[in-house]
């Protein structure tokens, strides 16, 4: 089969011949369909110190399950999050990670919708939004940020504001039903808000906070790290909220699962519409990324094995 690897921090990323993985005890073997290209990914490439194997949200056809499994059969369709080597034609998925894609729904609208979409249904959750609160979320033309917006609209925010770091990225964000779209510089002129879902972190994180009422939330789900003052909490009684999904994955499958379903049927009842911004071969995957890193994507990035 075909895999994408590089041998050192930084790239570059080949193709490579390598032998259909064996599933172990409680994993699929997943003909890939689609692979949704994520930051965390793209960033370890150039930050870590060591070659990590390239995962992210894969689905497709299982070919094979391991011992123990009783959730899925060979040819169901599935997608799920890959800890191991997913930009490939075979992938190896944790059945614990995996959840159904439904009849109606492609490959590549389960990998836009299902991972991304949980993480903006967590973060909204974490940011516990009463209806007719404003929400403001920043990269709001990611692959989670575009679902943000629709999913805080769809549970009966009052006003909703994307930030984004290029203004001509503001009719995609207000045609997913952003009341206003602002400029990252623009944060510090902006309308208080109840809630900053924040996926950037670093140096907007300051501005972030200076944007909540007082009594606000923003919730951090950003890799980019950043420093927060206490003072600048402490003199509006505003709260910063840390969320991480694989936490959530390992603790509370309950919740992952609520908010499966809550995701599908959105989808299906057309309340929730997941964006493709491109979709690249296996050999086109350092393209894929150089359009993650520019920041030049509205919607999900996906590979197509």
């Amino acid at each position: 089969m075909r895999r994408v690897r590089y041998e050192s921090s930084g790239g570059p990323l080949f193709l490579e011949e390598a032998p259909v993985p064996e599933p172990g005890p409680g994993e699929l073997l997943v003909r890939t369909e689609a692979v949704g290209v994520t930051l965390p990914v793209v960033r370890k490439v150039s930050e870590a110190a060591e070659p990590i194997p390239l995962g992210g949200e894969i689905a497709g056809e299982v070919v094979a399950v391991g011992q123990g499994v009783t959730r899925f059969e060979v040819g169901e369709r599935v997608t799920g999050l890959c800890f191991g080597h997913g930009y490939a034609d075979f992938a190896v998925l944790r059945e614990a990670m995996a959840s159904p894609v439904p009849g109606t729904a492609s490959a590549v609208d389960a990998v836009a919708l299902v991972r991304s979409g949980l993480v903006a249904l967590g973060v909204l959750d974490a940011a516990r939004p009463e209806p007719g609160e404003a929400v403001l979320i920043t990269a709001a033309a990611s692959g989670v940020g575009h679902l943000a917006v629709q999913l805080a609209r769809a549970r009966g925010a009052g006003r909703v504001v994307g930030a984004v770091s290029d203004p001509a990225k503001g009719g995609f964000v207000r045609a997913l039903g952003a009341d206003e779209v602002i400029g990252y510089d623009a944060l510090d002129s902006v309308e208080p808000v109840d809630c900053v879902l924040d996926a950037v972190g670093g140096e907007l994180l300051t501005p972030a906070v200076a944007a909540l009422v007082p009594g606000g939330r923003l919730v951090a789900y950003s890799s980019g790290g950043g420093t927060i003052q206490a003072y600048d909490l402490l003199v509006g009684a505003k709260s910063v909220i840390g969320f991480q999904m694989a936490r959530i994955a390992r603790g509370r499958p309950e919740w992952y699962e609520r908010w499966r379903r809550e995701l599908w049927r959105l989808f299906a009842e057309g309340a929730l519409r997941p964006c493709v911004h491109g979709e690249f071969g296996l050999a086109e995957a350092a393209e894929a990324h150089e359009v993650i890193e520019s920041r030049g994507n509205l919607g999900k990035v996906v590979l197509r094995p």
